[in-house]
């Protein structure tokens, strides 16, 4: 049985601060000042250019990649670091497409992260194949399903709900359509047990600065399945995707496996901190870590709809169909998360009137559940939200 309580001591968390904001971006694990400290000291200050040798940091992509691997069920060498989520969108879906020249739909929900939807339409686009990103009802991804579909892409728990797809059965189904399926896993990775290899996902993609902890703008990750590895195309043909980048050819030979996704120069600094936020998760069962998600998110909602009838629920009520964050629905929701935040409870705002909670067994207790349900009482009942500054908003919401 896994021990959250020694977890939580594993990073920092502000006096006076109840934060349910890990689907977001994670707090800071307490090893990660002294490993980024060590990498810029002991390694680019001493080492200089050799670190890339001596100190690993050429091999570190694959490295991190297969920890994090191992949290969303990938088999080993499947999982590279580098870049950013959208890039790394870009590069899944392209390769899912030359997959399957045939066909001219992508398919995905309007429960996606716009931010894919925007990579799929600017890809798209630039190909001027005759190719048409098809959006739909979450509900209804599965009918939508059929012989015209190249890619099924879908980020794997709504980001403003929770709602969770079923990623086995709508991949099975895809696959018995001749789809190929391209998964987000930003909301899934370190919030729930998730199992590319079983699912049989083709690809999937995800970054680390929300329930992985990795700090802000901290890389990202794509998964290629084995049966594909060879064969995907590197849309994005960057120095470090070559098969030999010290050659220095004149023209692209793809790397062997998963390296041919690698694009630009790796971010050592960054994913040093990574690193040490990947220690956290030595010891945890992801089966032990989804039972206490669900145990904390059930007793939010239930002791929220008996003290704050003015909140509607979106997240799904059933538990196993939603991941590892809870909504509700106010009008006033923006004003309302800001005086959350000043009373030391702090959750985010998804527009147009989402109250987004995360919670996160690493470092959230139940007496954080029970303590932030008190405060939003209090500002509920008393209408404590209901101030001008509250509804200024701020550039991040």
């Amino acid at each position: 049985m896994t021990d959250f309580t020694t977890t939580r001591k594993l990073f920092h968390l502000p006096d006076g601060v109840i934060y349910l904001d890990g689907n977001s971006l994670g707090p800071l694990p307490v090893a990660a000042a002294k490993r980024v400290s060590q990498t810029l000291e002991a390694e680019w200050g001493e080492m200089l250019i050799r670190g890339w040798n001596a100190a690993g940091w050429m091999e570190q992509p694959a490295r991190v990649g297969d920890r994090v691997g191992r949290l969303v069920g990938a088999e080993p060498g499947t999982v590279v670091m580098g870049d950013t989520l959208s890039i790394k969108v870009y590069q899944a879906l392209a390769a899912a497409l030359d997959l399957n020249p045939g066909r001219k739909v992508v398919l995905s929900d309007n429960g996606n992260f716009p931010s894919d939807l925007y990579i799929a339409q600017g890809l798209l686009r630039s190909r001027g194949a005759g190719h048409e990103l098809k959006v739909v009802d979450p509900e209804a991804v599965e009918a939508a399903i059929d012989d015209t579909v190249a890619v099924l892409m879908l980020t794997e728990v709504d980001y403003r709900t929770g709602r969770l797809h079923d990623m086995k059965a709508l991949t099975a189904k895809a696959h018995a359509a001749g789809v190929i399926t391209v998964w987000d896993l930003a909301h899934s990775a370190g919030a729930l047990p998730v199992e590319l290899a079983a699912a049989q996902a083709d690809f999937a993609v995800g970054c680390t600065y929300k329930y992985l902890n990795g700090g802000p703008g901290a890389p990202a990750f794509i998964y290629v399945a084995p049966r594909h590895a060879h064969t995907a195309r590197p849309s994005l043909s960057g120095w470090m995707g070559h098969e030999a980048p010290f050659a220095f050819d004149l023209d692209y030979r793809a790397g062997t496996g998963i390296e041919r996704m690698r694009v630009g120069t790796p971010p050592v600094i960054a994913l040093a901190s990574l690193e040490a936020a990947l220690d956290a998760w030595n010891g945890v069962d992801m089966g032990d870590l989804r039972a206490a998600s669900i145990a904390l998110s059930e007793s939010f909602i239930k002791q929220v709809e008996a003290r704050c009838p003015d909140l509607t629920l979106a997240s799904p009520r059933d538990p196993s169909r939603r991941g590892s964050q809870v909504s509700f629905r106010h009008p006033e929701g923006y004003a309302i998360m800001q005086a959350l935040i000043v009373r030391g409870v702090i959750g985010d705002f998804r527009a147009p009137d989402i109250l987004r909670f995360g919670f996160t067994p690493l470092y959230v207790s139940q007496e954080d559940v029970l303590r932030a349900v008190e405060i939003l009482a209090e500002i509920m009942a008393d209408r404590l939200w209901d101030k001008e500054e509250y509804r200024k908003k701020a550039r991040v919401t």
